[in-house]
């Protein structure tokens, strides 16, 4: 008897390559597509901003909330929950494939909705932010970067999304009305 002759899949694996592709080519693939990776070119540069935003402010928030806690812990927990966004927007931009693309997107509406919310409450009400947060005044603080940086995310994530031809839903097949 003969063994049964193996057929080798295109698909097999496709999803475990994608992620590499996404580092090693620049490419991501996207259910029906590919579209540039966040992480190449510009994108870089928004992972690297992202990252050092994270970086600073989770630093900042950790001592803040171990030596003075008592003093603002509103604003203090606000910028530990400003690190953990940019930390989620750093690890999704930099990652490959629609899951991440879906996160980014995510990360950086919250962060831009956090900067402009809390940004009008510290400047409504001072008294409510006896201390700073990394949002407070629409992120003062840091030049103003919280709030352009999200922004600039978004474009970003809308345009890999468009060179892919694909909708702004991660790339590839519409979600409905279409093949």
């Amino acid at each position: 008897m003969s063994e049964p002759e193996s057929v080798p899949s295109e698909n097999v694996g496709a999803e475990a390559r994608a992620g590499d592709d996404a580092r090693a080519g620049g490419v991501a693939r996207t259910g029906g597509g590919t579209r540039p990776s966040t992480a190449t070119g510009p994108g870089r540069l928004l992972v690297a901003v992202y990252a050092i935003f994270a970086l600073a402010a989770g630093a900042r928030a950790a001592v803040q909330i171990a030596t003075k806690y008592s003093e603002a812990p509103l604003a203090y927990v606000l910028s530990a929950f400003a690190a953990a966004v940019y930390v989620l927007a750093t690890v999704a931009l930099a990652r490959g494939g629609r899951t991440s693309f879906r996160v980014a997107v995510a990360a950086c509406s919250i962060e831009l909705a956090g900067v402009l919310i809390v940004g009008t409450l510290s400047v409504a009400d001072s008294a409510a932010f006896p201390d700073e947060t990394v949002w407070s005044m629409y992120g003062r603080g840091y030049g103003f970067i919280p709030l352009v940086l999200p922004v600039v995310g978004l474009l970003w994530l809308r345009r890999t999304a468009r060179a892919a031809g694909g909708t702004l839903a991660g790339g590839g097949r519409p979600v409905s009305g279409g093949e």
